[in-house]
């Protein structure tokens, strides 16, 4: 068994769960702190684990394959031992990033021409290497590539760009069943829904993954500019179509609000960049609200970053913290790298808790607009 569902909440759609995988349990609805390169920005493995209560990480497949390369990893027997981290990761087929970083961009039946956004050299991402590069990786659960649309998109585009992604899982399906894992822990394959926001698209991209009896089915191409309501309405759609005994995982998303109303809908699995990216630049989230800490009614405020939050981050106050982010100090990036992290894994923790009860709906209804507040 991959995944097993404990708990349902009776005003919504919202579930309790759990992935089994060899390096261990996930509990369901998780976060996942975003380690690109192998590397959580500004936190240790450790505390990753013992303080932040982590229990996946996501690594990417376009910038390990660009950086430290395959060579490397394959020697030092998969990302895991090369990084120290025992617990699950899941990789991203690099699709997101060879279209939105990568120059000279060619799309073929074939797969993805694209140049490095480090040197400028030539690659070609096909199906099947990248998951021949996530064997190398040794991830848990790894991701097909697919075609991430913008926001807006053309239809006739985003039709026809949805037949070469669904041509592109069936291939890498035939791939990832050639493959046996390398280092003895078993991986898992994950397609991923597409059609941009055409809600026809949608459904029957989800009805053709569907059909695929994968572990876990991720949904992809949302948060990529559109309105939070077209968000939630493709959601809703999405969940309605996609078999209930399987993990969902929603890429990319997002804020406190987007990760609280799309467990609502019945998603499982989430990530983003944010609470890293946007705790770097002084941005905090908290409980009562989100913080920009370089302002200067923090100067003098020596009261705990979020008093209703015991962890490591606690320790400092508001003040401390404001003056090691306006002075560009390293630990003032890793003081709030950290407490965003533990706030979005204990924000998943009380959405478990909540469901659990069958409270979910009511608290959810309470703390959306507290964490809407700037403070």
């Amino acid at each position: 068994m991959f995944f097993k569902l404990t708990h349902r909440s009776s005003k919504s759609n919202a579930r309790v769960g759990k992935i089994f995988t060899s390096r261990g349990q996930i509990d369901t609805p998780i976060f996942m702190p975003v380690g690109t390169l192998g590397s959580v920005k500004g936190v240790f493995q450790d505390d990753l684990i013992e303080k932040i209560n982590a229990q996946i990480i996501l690594s990417n497949n376009y910038h390990l394959y660009l950086r430290p390369g395959l060579e490397i990893l394959s020697a030092s027997k998969g990302l895991h031992k090369f990084i120290n981290w025992k617990m699950p990761i899941l990789t991203d087929s690099g699709g997101y990033q060879v279209f939105s970083l990568s120059k000279n961009l060619k799309i073929k039946n074939e797969g993805v021409y694209f140049s490095s956004h480090i040197d400028g050299s030539k690659h070609l991402f096909t199906p099947e290497s990248v998951i021949q590069s996530q064997n190398i990786i040794g991830s848990d659960i790894c991701m097909v590539l697919d075609e991430c649309l913008p926001y807006p998109c053309d239809y006739n585009y985003a039709k026809n760009s949805l037949g070469i992604t669904h041509d592109w899982l069936d291939r890498s399906i035939l791939e990832f069943n050639k493959n046996e894992p390398k280092y003895g822990h078993e991986q898992f394959l994950f397609p991923i829904v597409q059609g941009g926001t055409f809600k026809d698209l949608r459904t029957q991209s989800s009805e053709f993954i569907s059909e695929k009896n994968l572990p876990g089915n991720a949904i992809g191409g949302l948060s990529v500019g559109e309105p939070k309501e077209i968000i939630y309405e493709n959601v809703d759609l999405v969940c309605s179509i996609l078999p209930k005994d399987k993990p969902r995982y929603l890429m990319g998303v997002g804020t406190p609000e987007n990760i609280l109303e799309c467990i609502s809908l019945g998603i499982d699995m989430f990530d983003c960049v944010m609470p890293t990216r946007n705790g770097r630049n002084g941005m905090l989230f908290t409980s009562e609200g989100s913080i920009n800490i370089k302002n200067k009614k923090w100067e003098k405020d020596f009261s705990p970053i979020d008093s209703n939050l015991q962890h490591h981050s606690s320790k400092f106050s508001k003040a401390y913290l404001r003056h090691l982010i306006i002075n560009k100090e390293i630990l003032g990036s890793q003081i709030a790298s950290f407490h965003n992290l533990n706030f979005y894994l204990w924000l998943v923790k009380e959405a478990r808790k909540n469901i659990k009860k069958d409270t979910f709906h009511t608290w959810k209804e309470v703390i959306i607009p507290k964490l809407n507040n700037r403070l």
